[in-house]
Parts: structure tokens; sequence; C-alpha cells
């Protein structure tokens, strides 16, 4: 039906006679003749259908918008004065001498040309929506990525595995997606949140490098980077520890950037402990491109009367941080009172401030209202220690550590984005060394950081037992421009380690043994040292793309409230479906 796709048409084919299909983008009527913009996959290019094929243009004047058209005919040169650079279609056009309409269109609900419709309209039209050259363009950006990806990983002797979509829940630290099963009464599967068990089990049977691009399924709450169900690139390795895994990944990311979008992320990445990261950034993902820091102040407000201050600073879960935003001293009140309420959303009770006027004039060169509360020599210690200048904007941060981290680590990026302070181009970072685990003070017990079959740093269970707190755990991130993108760790390959790290989380023998029976049968049956990562495909498609949200790059995505207006799924059962499944509603009450 065609020879050549639209967006192929150039001066190269100048005389040539091309079959062509696509869709109508734009009809035009200028003095007799008629132009369409025929549109496909790989372009645009200009169709002329001139009045003396009366057949034809007769054809051609009854063409709307998204119809769907062949033609036959021939590549000309565009006249003078008409050529458009900006398509590599652009000096050429066709004389059509065929015309075929394959398939008449309605008016769309949406115009592909539009660039303020509301997504609840593009997800429902998702068909149209995807008509859109970005789309085309995102989409075709991700095909290229796996592709390559798939490519790097065979070369170093990965094997493509496909594991069980129909699984058992696990904990993960989110909701499972549950599946009633009809043949085992009131019994469920679990659908996976990742492939994590399975990939570990592959390695016990000698598989030894083992990659899959694999969907994965989180019923948690939903932001602009995640959905219900996504993908993962999923990797797992035997006989490699984390620095052998670590350069591996990093040389596959590399070669991917350079061969998909010309850049040099340059080698090696730098990298930085989990500790370094909440200090300075106040969350473990920094965006390096962002030049402001967080300082902390403690011990210069320590003895200082203001409780506000010396509460959190004297407090060994508490922390006093500033940061200074240079040329901050130009907001006004009312942008200072937004920031405010801005961090009031992560917890802080408030944003204290100092605007450095002068600061040769000392004290009276400065403007705040906690000036009033503070000795010089503290607020002279602060600014030192800030390297603050004048016309600069020093804030603070007073408060348990984890509200602290939370809300200058949020305020970080948002008054970079704001201030214009964003560099260009691209910062990796790997972030190591986490804590193994974290205490919830809500519920009195510890949970794992990543999950409970990551490798601890300590050497043996009884070590691991008797400090949790302090255990490290041997598990990397990778992380590129603020966004976490791949998140891995070496595996726990002892029985006895496994069975520790259990216990500390809550999980008794007899638990255990119920949810995680397999593995640790399958640990007593010599299993390899092992470890691997898994990469956020959607997450690195959309920094790649430059796209504001996942959804972006994926060709059916979910909206906000796991909800598809395309399908209108999710959706009720029949009562034959619940009888089938031994399942009955409960009414809302």
């Amino acid at each position: 039906m065609r020879s050549h796709y639209c967006g192929e048409v150039d001066q190269t084919l100048e005389g040539q006679h091309v079959e062509l299909a696509g869709w109508v983008h734009r009809r035009r009527d200028h003095g007799g003749v008629i132009f369409v913009d025929l549109r496909d996959r790989e372009g645009l290019v200009q169709v002329v259908f001139d009045p003396d094929n009366a057949e034809i243009f007769r054809l051609a004047e009854a063409i709307r918008s998204e119809y769907v058209l062949h033609v036959h005919g021939r590549v000309r040169p565009r006249p003078e004065g008409t050529v458009n650079d900006k398509l590599p279609s652009g000096r050429v056009e066709v004389l059509a001498e065929r015309l075929e309409v394959i398939n008449r269109a309605e008016t769309p609900p949406i115009h592909l040309d539009e660039t303020d419709v509301g997504e609840e309209l593009r997800l429902k039209y998702r068909y149209i929506d995807l008509r859109r050259p970005q789309m085309q363009h995102n989409l075709m950006l991700r095909a290229r990525v796996t592709r390559l990806l798939r490519r790097f990983l065979d070369d170093q002797g990965f094997v493509d595995v496909e594991t069980p979509v129909l699984t058992r829940a696990t904990p993960e630290g989110a909701r499972d997606y549950l599946v009633p099963s009809r043949t085992h009464p009131g019994e469920f599967f679990a659908l996976p949140q990742s492939p994590q068990l399975f990939k570990q089990l592959l390695m016990m049977s000698g598989m030894d490098r083992y990659y899959q691009i694999v969907r994965c399924f989180r019923d948690e709450d939903l932001r602009a980077d995640r959905q219900p169900e996504f993908t993962q690139l999923d990797i797992e390795t035997a006989f490699m520890d984390e620095d052998d895994i670590t350069v591996l990944m990093e040389r596959m990311i590399r070669e991917l950037f350079r061969e998909v979008l010309d850049v040099d992320l340059g080698e090696p990445f730098p990298r930085m402990t989990y500790a370094e990261a909440v200090q300075r950034f106040g969350v473990d993902r920094p965006d390096l491109r962002i030049p402001l820091e967080l300082v902390e102040v403690s011990d210069l407000l320590a003895s200082v009367e203001f409780k506000v201050f010396s509460g959190p600073a004297n407090d060994p879960a508490g922390r006093v941080a500033a940061m200074r935003i240079p040329g901050g001293g130009s907001l006004t009140r009312r942008e200072i009172d937004a920031y405010t309420d801005y961090v009031g959303r992560y917890g802080a009770k408030g944003l204290a401030y100092i605007k450095i006027n002068d600061p040769a004039a000392g004290m009276d060169g400065l403007q705040s209202p906690i000036l009033k509360f503070l000795p010089e020599a503290a607020v002279t210690g602060i600014l030192d220690r800030c390297q603050a200048q004048a016309g600069d904007l020093v804030v603070f941060g007073a408060d348990r550590a984890g509200i602290v981290n939370d809300a200058l680590g949020a305020l970080r990026v948002k008054v970079g984005h704001d201030l214009g302070l964003v560099e260009a181009g691209w910062r990796p970072l790997w972030v190591v060394d986490f804590p193994m685990f974290e205490w919830d003070e809500k519920e009195k017990r510890w949970f794992a950081l990543h999950h409970p079959f990551t490798a601890p740093s300590v050497a043996d269970a009884e070590a691991l037992a008797s400090d949790p707190g302090s255990a490290l755990s041997r598990a990397y991130d990778l992380v590129l421009n603020g966004t976490e993108v791949g998140g891995g760790s070496i595996r726990i390959h002892d029985r006895e380690m496994q069975s520790a790290a259990f216990r500390v989380l809550g999980i008794g023998e007899e638990e255990a043994q119920e949810k995680f029976g397999f593995l640790l049968e399958a640990l007593r049956y010599g299993c390899p040292p092992h470890g691997g990562i898994a990469f956020g495909l959607d997450r690195l498609v959309m920094l790649m793309a430059g796209a504001g949200s996942i959804r972006e790059v994926m060709a059916f995505p979910k909206t906000q409230s796991a909800s598809c207006p395309l399908t209108g799924a999710p959706g009720p059962a029949s009562p034959a479906q619940l009888r089938e499944l031994g399942l009955k509603l409960r009414g809302n009450t």
C-alpha cells in the first residue's frame, strides 16, 4: 500500500513516484488548488491536488481532518518561497495522481495541534492523542531504549527469562493487587510488585545472569512518576559484588545516553553515602544540578534561649539546618509566606529566615523577625558557615530531623526551579550505604529500608540481631537529576542471615515458613553470592524524553485515581463471576 513513510519523502526522491498512506493532518484550499498535509508516524509530507485532475480533485474537496488516505503521486520541488525547512520533507511536495479515501473520520474530540487539552479527555481518546507527533516520538524513543538495553545485556551474557505474574503476596512496601482463585476457593494470587524472589531463585538455579523487561503492580497512592502498573528492567547476576554490578550498569546507562541522546554522562559516576545525601540535601535522591545545600547549625543554637531552635538542637532526634539562597534577599514577604505554606505540607511549623542586606553593618545589615531572639555570635556563626553574602536569604528548619530534611529538601528543589538556579545537563549519582532498617515510632518496630532480602554489611547474623539500628545495607540506588531511576543490592545468600533479618523485622519462624518457606528451603541447597538491580523503565524514558510525567511515555496509562477513562476499568464483576469466585460484596456501611 505504500513505498515510503510520509516523513521519508525528501529531495532525494524528486521525479520519482511514491505510494503513501496516512492521516490528514491539515487541509488547505488555495485558489482552487488543494493542499493536504499527510501524516504518519515518521512525519508529514505535503500532497497537492491539482484541479486539472478532475476526478481526484472532486474526492479531495470532501477530505477533512483525520481522514485515512492512500495516495499515489510524483515527488516534485516546492515552488520558490514555499519551502519549510522545519520538515525533512519541507523542500518537496507530492503531486497526487491517484487517491483512495480508505476511511472517513468525524470531527475528533481532540485537535492534535492543541496543547492545553485536559488529561482526562486525552486518556479517554488515547488512540487519537497518540497520533500527536510528540506522543509518537515518545513511544518510538521508548522502543529504541528497550532495544538498546536488550542488546547491551544480551552482549554481556544475560539471559531473558520470564517470571510468573500470578504469584503470592510478599512484603515489598506497598499494597498488593489480589486475584481471587476460582480453583482454590478462598485463596488469592497476588500480582508481583517485582520478580525479586524469582530472580534470586534463578541465581540459585545456576542461570548466572538474568534480565527481564517486566510488568509490575503496586496498589499505592499515585504521583506523576508512579502508576499502578509499571515496567522494570530487572537484572540479577551471581558471583559479582556491588562494585562489579554498579560499574557494569553504569556502562550500560552511559552507552544508552550516548546512542539515543548523543550525551556523554562522563565516568565514573560520583558516589555518595546515604548519610551525606540526607545531611547535605535532605533526601536520598538529590538533584545535583541545584547548587543549594543544607548546612547543619544545631551546635550554634544549642544554648540559645529561643526554644524553637534550642529544643531541636539538643534533641538527639532533632535537627536545625540552614540553607543559603543566593539572591534570595529580593524575595517579597508574600513570596516567603508562600514558601512557608509550602514547607507546611511536609510537617514544618514555619520557615524562619534572615535577609542579608549589608554584611559589613553587622546585625544592623540584617532583616528578620527572629533576630531579637538570637545572640549576635550565633547569627554571625550561621552566616559564616553558610557563606552568606549581600543580597542572599538564609532560611531555617528546626524540628525532628525527618521533618527538617523533608521540608528543606523539597524547598531546595522548588526554590531552585522558581529562581532559575537549575543547571543544564545531566547529573548521575550512585547513593550507597543505606541503613539496613528504619524504626517506625508508631508501630514500634523495624522495617526494611529496601526489602528484607538485602544483604547487610555486617559479617554475621549475630551482629545483625544485636544492633540492627546501626547496620548498613549493601544497597545502591542510581539517581539522575533528582529522580531515582534504579535501585538494587547484594542479596542475602545465607539461610541464617536471612532468618536473622526476618526476626529483626518481627517475622517469626512460623510466619517466615508460611510466607518464605520456599526461599529458606532453597538457601539450603547451595546458593551463590548474588545481587542485582531494577531500573524503572518508565521513569528513565520520561527523563530522556523531557516529559513531565511517566504517563507521557506510556501507551495506555491510568489516571491519578488508578482508573482508565478509555476502557472504563476498573468495572464491576457480574453476580455470576462473583459466585464462581466465592466472593460477596459488602455494602457501603
